[in-house]
């Protein structure tokens, strides 16, 4: 099953419009929100070596922020990385 994780803070747009999508494909994820928690936002700027919300991970695949996700949705390559069992 693919692991999905995505840093994100309270009142982020972006971070809001990240999960609907996810939310729209059926994706469960992991939310881990940095505003409450330091250590976390430490985390994500080292995973990500960026400060900026929403952060979204696929595994161990860095997919970037929410307009990367939507470009990657865009150009049909989203759906075959939260699904590779679907994948033909």
């Amino acid at each position: 099953m693919t692991k999905v994780e995505i840093y994100t803070t309270a009142y982020c747009p972006y971070c809001i419009r990240a999960k609907n999508l996810l939310k729209e494909k059926n994706v469960e994820f992991i939310e881990h929100k940095v505003d409450a928690d330091r250590d976390l936002f430490d985390v994500m700027m080292q995973r990500s070596k960026r400060t900026s919300v929403p952060q979204i991970f696929v595994d161990d695949f860095h997919v970037g922020g929410c307009d990367d996700m939507i470009i990657m949705d865009m150009n049909d390559e989203l759906d075959s990385l939260l699904f590779p069992e679907s994948k033909s």
